[in-house]
């Protein structure tokens, strides 16, 4: 990719621009790379960026779950909850997936050796550049924090942590429908707008559907989210950057499901097949559509004293169970559960 090309995309995508576009170069930078081609790699920019999400992250919680009275600070949950909380949000393989939900394992900088082995689809690397990019940007705004705040709240998307909050979290099911159906990244730009100067933006001749905003006026954010090439623009507004973001998700997922263009459990099997059907089931189930399959067998024999077996599958979520009979265990089993993932495919 143009290397102007991709400073846009990952300063769209975090929501800031850098005065010293050298130290994004760092943050992308392995010391395999380096090592051969000379300059700075990321790794001292990974220990700062270490030090800004752990004191974001430290922030988001005791904003979200405390308050400060005339008692002093009272927080919803005790030291070992929030604790575990914060190592979940943290951990290794949140991170890694944020990086790929972000699109920027591609720009990673690595040495020949490095290429080889595909180094950047490991968890660690994803990590070390995740926090690689916030040592950069802290750098680079000179330790503003209202700006990293804004930028972790941007690139982890903490929201989407909280399990207390029923309503779907619009910008993870985006990022997951993109990925999973259609194998590419959106792409969201941020302006500090509020709902009625954003009616002057430009709108290129692209169809656009923006959040209702009848009740609600004065909110300065404002997010424009784009997926496929050939689908509409999205626009949400917020109070912050990432209340935008989960707005113009909400009207885009809300959009697509009118569509009819949502993921459902029928895009996940490409070929439903008895063969392979013991197997698409958990797939299924790992994926949290349903429970693991259960299968009970049974032996009796036929008039000439063949044996018989018959299998039943069951599943905790679906009403019905399914069986089948065969002169072979194996072949009753791949039998009932292909009737089963008929079923499910049909009807969840």
């Amino acid at each position: 990719m143009d290397e102007k090309l991709m400073y846009l995309m990952i300063q769209g995508q975090i929501s800031y621009e850098f005065k010293n576009k050298d130290l994004l170069t760092q943050a992308l930078t392995r010391r395999s790379y380096s090592q051969e081609n000379g300059g700075l790699d990321n790794e001292v920019l990974e220990f700062i960026g270490d030090k800004v999400l752990d004191i974001a992250v430290v922030k988001y919680l005791s904003d979200k779950y405390g308050s400060i009275d005339n008692d002093g600070y009272s927080s919803q949950f005790d030291e070992g909850v929030l604790t575990r909380i914060k190592a979940r949000m943290v951990e290794k393989k949140t991170l890694a997936r944020r990086i790929d939900e972000l699109g920027f394992t591609e720009f990673i900088k690595m040495g020949k050796g490095d290429i080889e082995n595909n180094v950047n689809e490991q968890q660690s690397v994803k990590e070390d550049l995740f926090e690689a990019i916030l040592g950069a940007v802290a750098l680079d705004c000179n330790w503003d924090f209202d700006t990293l705040f804004q930028v972790v709240d941007i690139m982890l998307n903490p929201d989407s942590f909280d399990k207390s909050n029923s309503e779907k979290n619009y910008t993870d099911r985006i990022i997951e429908l993109e990925t999973k159906k259609w194998s590419v990244i959106p792409f969201f730009k941020y302006y500090k707008r509020s709902y009625q100067t954003s009616w002057y933006f430009p709108f290129d001749g692209v169809s656009q559907h923006i959040q209702d905003m009848t009740k609600i006026n004065d909110l300065q954010y404002t997010c424009l989210a784009k997926l496929l090439t050939d689908l509409p623009e999205f626009r949400g507004f917020g109070r912050n950057k990432n209340e935008a973001r989960e707005q113009a998700c909400k009207v885009a997922y809300e959009w697509l499901e009118k569509e009819g263009l949502l993921w459902s459990i029928r895009d996940e099997i490409e070929n439903p097949n008895k063969d392979e059907a013991i197997n698409q089931l958990e797939i299924l189930a790992r994926r949290d559509y349903f429970s693991i399959p259960e299968y009970e067998f049974e032996e009796t024999f036929d008039k000439d004293g063949n044996p018989v077996w018959e299998c039943k599958c069951y599943i905790d979520e679906v009403e019905y169970y399914f069986s089948a009979a065969s002169s072979s265990k194996k072949d009753a089993k791949k039998s009932a559960a292909f009737d089963m993932l008929n079923y499910v495919l049909g009807e969840m």
